[in-house]
């Protein structure tokens, strides 16, 4: 079997993905996806890894990952390369597991359990759907169906009592980020739109006042007010503080019980995300910033965090975050996949999540999984109580939907 051809795909409605395609010979295709930068990343996989790949052996996934990466190494190693680098790797996989009549989580060496909790990132639909040059958090438009943002600002306790119904016990919130950067502004929060917003008042949190700590704290009041322990609060930092700011909010949110504290600070200082460590009593996750067992290593080894997000079309593919969760292991931390983006980066990471012994959650969007996913891909992953259960389809379980390439602004690129 031969690699014939590698494709991407841009939807201008999902302006922040791009879908990745690995074409062989035997009329077996892997596909993927990656997210922010789509146009670089597409430059990347025709530009320079078509060439490494094609006429190649599909199913020598180890070898094309170290014959990728030691050339993007050289210019960093992290950025669009490492994110096209990654969506291929999880190309291959797809391939492998299909070319075997397996699932990926089989080929990988089989499952360590039957189903993955859960826990919603409480984004509405919009979220992250941005034009180009920003984030996008979504609240600048009218509310669309599952707008858990405006809901978790608003009306907290009504969010957590209407997840709890759906069998979810976990959920993830960011009030933080409006006072970064809108200080003195929270109430005007519905405004925000993201971090390259051009009204912003801050660049972002070097400080919090005692009142916009207090404002922030108000969502986590009505969690607990109205559900008790019953529900897992995630907090989700953006990596917008600096050191003094994220004690003051971790000390403040121990009376909460959160499940972790997830990237108050950015995870480009392993001895600051230590420190926060050793002054708080909340767990702290991370990060999904980070990328390759490279960058991942020296957090373990300086016991920066409880708890380790990976994502796996960021992070260097399944090849690569297989052995990240391996290396966790070592350490006695857990692992926690990361999926804010595309269903075939959630399939990815279900995948892992099911073979790594000390994964514990596979991140979910509701209004993903409801509204946008469906849109994107032939079959869903299936949730019974809170819990991915194992896909049962070999590769990944899932393809990309037949008029995904003609649809109306559709941006195809092939390199045979």
């Amino acid at each position: 079997m031969k690699i014939t051809g590698l494709e991407t795909i841009y939807l201008p409605e999902y302006p922040s993905i791009l879908f990745v395609a690995v074409h062989t010979d035997a009329g077996l295709t892997g596909v993927a996806d990656t997210c922010y930068m789509p146009d670089a990343i597409a430059g990347y996989v025709h530009q320079f890894a078509a060439p490494m790949l094609l006429g190649h052996d599909p199913l020598a996934i180890e070898l094309h990952w170290r014959r990728l990466y030691e050339v993007v190494a050289h210019t960093v190693g992290k950025g669009a390369e490492l994110r096209g680098l990654s969506a291929i790797d999880v190309c291959l996989w797809d391939i492998l597991g299909q070319a075997a009549g397996m699932p990926v989580w089989q080929v990988l060496g089989g499952a360590t359990r039957d189903r993955i909790r859960t826990y919603n990132t409480c984004g509405g639909p919009s979220y992250g759907r941005a034009a180009r040059g920003s984030v996008g958090y979504g609240t600048d438009g009218p509310p669309g169906k599952y707008e858990d943002l405006t809901a978790f600002m608003e009306r907290a306790d009504e969010l957590a009592l209407d997840l709890l119904s759906e069998g979810l016990t976990g959920m993830k919130l960011w009030p933080f980020d409006f006072v970064a950067h809108y200080p003195g502004g929270g109430d005007n929060w519905r405004s925000f739109r993201g971090m390259f917003d051009p009204t912003i008042r801050s660049l972002g949190g070097h400080d919090i006042s005692a009142a916009d700590l207090n404002w922030a704290l108000e969502p986590f009041r009505k969690i607990r007010s109205a559900v008790g322990d019953k529900m897992e609060i995630m907090v989700e930092g953006h990596g917008l503080w600096s050191l003094p700011a994220a004690l003051k909010i971790a000390r403040a949110l121990e009376e909460f019980r959160p499940a972790w504290l997830e990237d108050l600070m950015r995870a480009d200082d392993i001895d600051a995300i230590a420190e926060l460590r050793r002054g708080t009593t909340c767990p702290i996750l991370a990060s999904e910033y980070l990328a390759t067992r490279y960058e991942y290593r020296p957090l373990l080894e300086k016991q920066a965090a409880d708890i380790v997000m990976i994502d796996p079309t960021w992070a260097g593919g399944i090849t690569e975050c297989k052995k990240v969760c391996a290396m966790a292991e070592a350490y006695k931390r857990p692992v926690a996949m990361h999926d804010c983006t595309g269903p075939l980066t959630l399939f990815a990471g279900i995948h892992l999540a099911l073979n790594a012994p000390n994964a514990v959650y596979q991140e979910s969007v509701r209004a993903y999984l409801r509204v946008n996913y469906p849109d994107l891909v032939t079959d869903m992953p299936v949730i019974e109580r809170g819990h991915f259960l194992a896909p049962t389809k070999p590769g990944l379980g899932t393809a990309l939907n037949p008029d995904i390439r003609t649809r109306e602004g559709a941006v195809v690129r092939v390199s045979r």
